[in-house]
């Protein structure tokens, strides 16, 4: 079943389905972006410590040129794209106690639960690539300064001329799957009663199904049956700048090893407990909140479509 298939009739997922047209051509021309991010006619948001500024009534505070220059430094605004025909630029605000009155700091999850899912999408942009341009200031080849080429979507060294790109780390999340059971876990650092899918970070020279597999049996001590392992969806995670890759894993042996450094607890929970715990009627246990993936491969496989 493809990912159309598995959306039909549901919100796409949180930080995904971006709108924006990202100007691959127009970051070419280095010239006509100054001349855009000098200009009066774009929109611009603003993050602080990589939290949104956002309405009181709820949407991204998108400000005007003039209206953000005083608050932060906008030769290090990054171009976002393109949006319903506007240029969309977002900056760093340094000056946040003199936001607008109706202009609201709110932390990064707790927005983006408020966000529509357009607006949802363009601030994980701006919040990846900021966090991205944060740790790259440096050249990787030879230690001298960088600079930022086309409009944020590179960074340059004059030095060397290594030109390096934003880093987007791949991450395995799966739903391990005995016949009617599926695999949650929980970490100790969670709110208590938060189960989840388990997850990993895809290493070098490895397929996602070599990653899955590997990821529960370190984890959980459960051998994956890697031929049957299937792709569900993906999702950016701008926490700092991950794609999730959601998967289902059917298992050969379903016997638990839990390696309680990486995990608290790990158990079996039956398709009508994990109904009972996306309706929050479960007596013990919880999904994680509506942003998460966790959540939609959960929901897919209570109502039996994958």
């Amino acid at each position: 079943m493809n990912d159309r298939t598995l959306l039909a009739g549901r919100d796409p997922l949180v930080f995904a389905g971006s709108p924006l047209d990202r100007g691959d051509l127009l970051r070419r021309d280095e010239g006509a972006l100054a001349d855009l991010l000098t200009g009066d006619d774009g929109w611009w948001l603003g993050l602080v410590d990589g939290d949104p500024v956002l309405q009181q009534s709820g949407g991204l505070f998108w400000f005007r040129r003039s209206e953000i220059a005083g608050l932060a430094d906008l030769q290090t605004g990054l171009f976002l794209g393109h949006y319903k025909g506007s240029p969309c630029f977002a900056a760093v605000i340094n000056k946040p106690d003199s936001l607008p009155l109706d202009g609201e700091i709110t932390p990064a999850r707790q927005a983006a639960m408020a966000l529509s899912h357009d607006e949802a999408a363009i601030y994980a942009q701006a919040k990846a690539l900021f966090a991205w341009h944060a740790r790259n200031g440096f050249c990787a080849a030879c230690g001298q300064p960088t600079r930022v080429k086309s409009g944020g979507a590179r960074r340059a060294c004059e030095a060397c001329e290594s030109e390096h790109f934003p880093r987007v780390d791949p991450v395995v999340i799966m739903l391990a799957l005995d016949g009617d059971r599926c695999l949650l876990g929980r970490q100790e650092s969670w709110p208590e009663g938060v189960w989840s899918a388990l997850a990993g970070f895809v290493e070098p020279a490895e397929t996602l199904e070599e990653a899955c597999a590997r990821e529960l049996e370190e984890e959980a001590g459960v051998k994956a049956d890697i031929a049957a392992i299937r792709y569900v969806m993906g999702q950016p995670w701008p926490f700092p700048s991950s794609l999730m890759i959601g998967l289902v894993a059917p298992v050969l042996d379903a016997s638990l090893t839990i390696d309680t450094h990486e995990l608290e607890q790990a158990r079996w929970f039956s398709r009508d407990e994990v109904r009972e715990m996306l309706a929050t009627r479960h007596p013990e246990a919880v999904m994680p909140p509506s942003i998460a993936i966790a959540r939609r491969l959960a929901e897919l496989w209570a109502d039996e479509l994958i």
